[in-house]
């Protein structure tokens, strides 16, 4: 048999793949890419994907490894997701096969085979005997078959209190059998009637359709309320009458299961939901609805943008301006991105809906690459709030509120109305300190202050996640003098309950929602209704519709006017926008009141006066003087250590690398094609014990930077010097600080 090698990807940082020997007895034709394989690697075992077979190997024949196990006779990932992690995997600069890590669920890296996803089923049979049942219960349990379904799940039957004596008794009566197959998402059988479309939400669908048979990427910009989502329904239907699949990404797991009940009850066909709150097993067997056909409809989160879909025809992305959508370690990709390209090669439309697009979005829209689509008026009879600047310079204030803004709280309550205060800050405070030295509480890991939580009464550091209990004395002057110092959800919790003692005061954050359960249960008690005040954080922001909320209230409104990133205002104009939009989504009126001690800041006032699509642009002219992204591309190189001078050494080192390669590579050019800045440290300089420092990297031209970012990696991947330094490189990095 001739002499060849596996070419295998392994699931580690190194930026290339590794060469094995084949099974014996076995040929080329076993190995196809795609498959999964395990490996000897070191003193691990790793599961492995094959690339391909090769004629012979940089590595002696001698020190070759074999293969310890083939575990797929079939690929599990296609030609086409292998080119899509190619692509991926160099954009990003990153290790293919922590790359193809992505592609597949967690039992399958760990290498169980695909049965496991199945679950014990029964099923009635085609042709029963005619069998008098004895007794209540197997009775009732024999009409679900008869009456409502041919096939039950072991798991939902036992949720309906049937016992396996039972169903073993109808099974040993021939009228029906189990088996072992892969459960499909329940599908409602009670359908809702489509909403009627507006003017602007007929030509929207009109336009959009008219591009379905190949890729279009388009921008569906709609003010909050406008009825994007009617318009998604509209366009699901459309690729569903066609015999396709359709892939819809949500920023949140919050939204998942509003957006499935929804989706369920529009369509008569499995819907399946992937997002990191699921188990391995329900995540394996949510791929597989999908790989094989089963489910037509995903919703998930950023990850779900790798499940294979055989016959996808539609891709959306709700709240495509959110950040949840860059995935910040690891590989740092966009899915927002790497949807785009998916849509690209599956020839298929993608639509991108946001009241308040990214500027890269927008601008790609505005220059004609994007199909625009604007919807400008809020669906059916519901009005746009109305919004009011409060300053609170030199203004007493009582819990955190203004006067004017509580008298308004209340008439609101007693119109039987509802109320959401937003604020950005959990816990009880933000700070612990001493009113007679000023000692505070500080992190011992990090750069940052404790944050207060009374419920259950601790410090705890939201950066690294350290917690520790609550001093009674000041540790510094042993003063009793220590005390919670500004506001956070649990506070602003305690003092409105005080402030409204007969309405009920409900909070919402990660410290009070922290189940899928938990969460739907808060949402159906909002939603049946009653006056009460919702009291949370960018939580309650996105994209949740609540009916009664008629008054919205931004506190500290001013924490992202001032940010050294230079995204910090478009992340907070986004994000006040997303706020206001929960206020009067139905016929009643709504208003939206945002306390500031800088109620002249022209471009907060810009966007109240005339919306976010004007301060968009007012950004964009901002961005494009400076020439900063979209107007340019970036790069950003960190590196952290627990010895700070490592971790800045390692970018000066880099810094030198790239400017001697630059030189070479761009000799008697006037200016460089990439401009270095930094190295500098992060503005959290110490977190989690480690020191960061930050390099970044801007360039005109998108190719010059990605030359340039393929020879640092890797030149720092072979620099043994410093291996007691992390580093990664962030291409289109969000988060700049």
């Amino acid at each position: 048999m001739p002499f060849f090698v596996v070419d295998i990807a392994l699931p580690l940082p190194l930026r290339r793949t590794f060469d094995y020997l084949p099974l014996d007895g076995e040929s080329r034709e076993h190995y196809r890419p795609g498959q999964r394989v395990r490996v000897e690697f070191g003193r691990q075992l790793l599961t492995g994907i094959v690339l391909g077979c090769k004629d012979d190997s940089e590595v002696p024949r001698n020190k070759l490894k074999p293969l310890l196990e083939r575990l797929d006779d079939e690929p599990l990932i296609n030609e086409d997701s292998l080119s899509l992690c190619r692509w991926l995997a160099d954009y990003y600069h990153h290790s293919m096969g922590e790359v193809l890590e992505h592609m597949i669920p967690t039992m399958l890296r760990r290498g169980c085979d695909l049965s496991e996803a199945d679950e014990r089923v029964w099923i009635k049979n085609d042709h029963h005997p005619v069998v008098k049942l004895r007794g209540s219960k197997q009775q009732a349990l024999w009409r679900l078959f008869e009456e409502e379904q041919d096939e039950w799940p072991h798991t939902e039957l036992t949720g309906l209190g049937f016992t396996l004596a039972q169903l073993r008794s109808l099974m040993e009566a021939g009228l029906i059998r189990e088996e072992q197959k892969l459960p499909l998402p329940v599908v409602v059988t009670e359908l809702q009637e489509s909403h009627t479309l507006n003017a602007q939400q007929q030509d929207a669908l009109k336009t959009l359709s008219d591009k379905t048979d190949e890729f279009c990427p388009a921008l569906l910009e709609g003010v909050t309320g406008s009825g994007k989502t009617e318009v998604y329904l509209r366009l699901i239907e459309n690729a569903l009458q066609q015999g396709k699949q359709a892939l819809v990404l949500v920023p949140e797991i919050g939204l998942t299961p509003q957006t499935v009940r929804r989706f369920q009850a529009r369509f008569d066909v499995p819907v399946a939901l992937l997002h990191s709150g699921l188990n391995d097993r329900e995540r394996l067997q949510g791929w597989r609805q999908c790989r094989e056909g089963g489910a037509r409809i995903l919703i998930g989160t950023r990850s779900a943008v790798f499940t294979p879909l055989p016959d996808l025809g539609l891709i959306i992305l709700d709240e495509e301006h959110d950040g949840s959508f860059k995935q910040q370690d690891g590989l740092r990709y966009s899915a927002r991105d790497f949807a785009l390209v998916r849509a690209k090669q599956a020839n298929v439309p993608i639509l991108l809906g946001s009241a308040t697009p990214s500027l890269e979005t927008l601008n790609n829209a505005l220059t004609g690459k994007y199909l625009h689509v604007k919807l400008t008026r809020r669906a059916g009879n519901a009005r746009a709030p109305g919004m009011k600047l409060h300053s609170i310079l030199h203004q007493p204030l009582t819990a955190g509120f203004a006067q004017p803004v509580l008298n308004k709280m209340y008439d609101h309550l007693h119109n039987h109305k509802q109320v959401l205060v937003f604020i950005n800050r959990r816990g009880f405070a933000p700070l612990l300190a001493c009113r007679d030295c000023g000692w505070m509480a500080e992190c011992r890991h990090c750069d940052a202050r404790l944050t207060l939580h009374h419920y259950p009464p601790h410090l705890h550091c939201h950066h690294c996640d350290f917690q520790q209990g609550i001093p009674a004395i000041c540790p510094q002057c042993g003063s009793e003098q220590v005390e919670g110092i500004g506001q956070g959800t649990e506070k602003i919790q305690d003092e409105l309950q005080q402030l409204f003692p007969d309405f009920p005061v409900r909070r919402v954050d990660r410290d009070t929602v922290r189940t899928k359960a938990a969460f739907d249960d808060l949402y159906n008690d909002i939603h049946d209704g009653g006056p009460c005040v919702l009291v949370g954080t960018q939580m309650l922001a996105k994209g949740h519709h609540f009916p009664d909320v008629t008054m919205v209230v931004i506190l500290d409104a001013d924490a992202g006017l001032f940010s050294s990133d230079f995204r910090g205002m478009e992340h907070s104009a986004q994000l006040i926008c997303q706020v206001a939009g929960r206020a009067g989504r139905a016929e009643a009126p709504g208003e939206v009141w945002i306390q500031t001690l800088y109620a002249d800041h022209p471009q907060l006032n810009l966007l109240l006066d005339s919306g976010y699509h004007a301060l968009a642009l007012s950004m964009l002219q901002e961005r494009q003087a400076q020439q900063l992204p979209p107007y340019s591309h970036m790069a950003l190189l960190r590196a952290e250590c627990e010895e700070r001078h490592l971790a800045q050494q390692l970018l000066q080192q880099a810094r030198a690398y790239m400017q001697q390669w630059l030189q070479n590579q761009h000799a008697g050019q006037k200016a460089s094609p990439v401009n270095l800045l930094g190295p500098f440290p992060a503005i959290m300089e110490r977190r989690n014990g480690h020191f960061r420092f930050q390099l970044q990297m801007y360039a005109g031209e998108r190719r010059a930077l990605h030359r340039l970012a393929y020879v640092l990696t890797r030149y720092l991947e072979n620099e043994k010097s410093l291996r007691k330094v992390r580093w990664h490189l962030d291409i289109d990095p969000l988060d700049c600080l």
